[in-house]
């Protein structure tokens, strides 16, 4: 069976009546190219690190378009479908041909999912029932809170409360996700506790938190940074206390975006199952592994765990995969093993991070490791803690082979 996605293209803030107030990408500077594993050995910057990062898509696909794409990836196919995905840069419920698209995908017979929508293009309660009735089987919502007021003010949503109903119909129906982005002193504390219960309510099968990210070091890598001037932001470890507190009064599941997954114990679930530690290979080399400041003493656990020898260093950059050149220009080199492992995903070209990290005079080895170690909130919510921990015990393999095979 095969999942087919289907991309509408589409901009950030234009093609979603305007930017949430704390959207990503707003505020976006320029178009540098980061580098990344895509890049060619002699030349940073493709496609990729210098525009899909920012979503410069030209606009919405028109219905044509994006139907030929649909039947030239059906032709590749050899198996029949069995999902379809819903995608693009701006926001699905304000595709211009939304109705059309949706009544063309129910016509393959096959559960469809929208992969996120804040639901601002919905304008009559209808559209669930509609949606319902052509097969939308799945949905990632976002909701921010379930007051109208708040919607409105945050998420320049002009009718709240249409898009609250469309989500109130949805989750008596479907499997419904819905995410908030957590802002202190907004939609958190009383407000959000108001939000989960009206949520489960409805019958939401879940909640993902992610937590307001306002600086370069939180993954404002876009020279956007802050968003919000002035605007609080929790810290790690009181954000995954948020999470935990909630996911024990609620019954639906709540998970968290740095941290944590409480109902599987990721990121890193793995670290409690001595069993499962004991199949993975033994580090038998030594090469310096970075990574990000959150996921650090994790991993350098896990190493040390199976005879690692090498210090795991951290950047301040919280999240791997949005590590920088900037980043490792802030690594004391002194620390450094002749080898050195960087996330699969980090946005770094390979030349120049061996340069900054050979600067020096030690001429290291630069390779990358896995994409993925773990998975966060936004993937173990619809995984079991079964599948989580294979792809932890995948990940890790992948990156103690890495060691053992370039190491010294």
């Amino acid at each position: 069976m095969s999942h087919l996605t289907v991309d509408l293209g589409g901009r950030p803030g234009l093609d979603c009546r305007g930017f949430c107030s704390y959207c990503y990408f707003k505020h976006v500077q320029g178009t540098t190219s980061f580098g990344c594993k895509y890049c060619l050995p002699f030349q940073k910057g493709c496609d990729y690190c210098t525009r899909g990062v920012r979503e410069q898509y030209s606009g919405f696909k028109d219905l044509r378009t994006v139907a030929d794409e649909i039947l030239g990836n059906l032709q590749v196919m050899t198996d029949n479908v069995d999902r379809i995905t819903i995608s693009g840069g701006g926001d699905p419920s304000c595709y211009p041909e939304f109705r059309d698209l949706v009544e063309l995908l129910a016509s393959m017979e096959a559960p469809i999912h929208i992969g996120y929508t804040s639901g601002k293009g919905f304008d009559d309660p209808d559209v669930a029932d509609f949606l319902v009735e052509n097969g939308l089987s799945e949905v990632s919502y976002t909701v921010f809170a379930a007051d109208p007021d708040l919607r409105r003010r945050w998420m320049n949503d002009p009718t709240p409360e249409a898009s609250l109903a469309v989500l109130d119909r949805l989750c008596g129906a479907i499997d419904v996700y819905a995410a908030a982005v957590i802002i202190p002193g907004v939609n958190d504390g009383e407000t959000l506790e108001k939000t989960c219960a009206w949520l489960e309510e409805r019958g939401a099968k879940g909640l993902i938190l992610m937590r307001f990210a306002n600086r370069t070091d939180q993954g404002l890598i876009l020279g956007n940074a802050p968003l919000i001037e002035g605007q609080q932001v929790h810290t790690v470890d009181e954000f995954r206390d948020i999470v935990t507190h909630l996911n024990e009064q609620f019954s639906m599941k709540i998970s968290g975006t740095p941290l944590w997954d409480p109902s599987i114990g990721s990121p890193f679930a793995i670290l409690h199952e001595p069993d499962l530690l004991r199949k993975l290979p033994r580090v038998r080399k030594r090469a310096t592994v970075i990574t990000g400041s959150v996921a650090a003493p994790f991993i350098q656990r896990l190493l040390s765990i199976r005879g690692g020898r090498s210090r795991v260093v951290r950047v301040r950059k919280e999240i791997a995969c949005l590590i920088t050149a900037d980043d490792l220009a802030g690594v004391n080199l002194k620390r450094l093993e002749d080898v050195v492992i960087l996330p699969g995903r980090a946005f770094v070209h390979d030349a120049e991070a061996r340069e900054i990290l050979s600067a020096d005079g030690v001429d290291r080895e630069v390779v990358r490791g896995p994409e993925m170690l773990t998975a966060d909130a936004e993937t173990s919510m619809g995984m079991t803690r079964a599948e989580v921990l294979e792809k932890e015990m995948e990940g890790f393999a992948a990156l103690i082979n890495t060691i053992n095979q370039y190491g010294r």
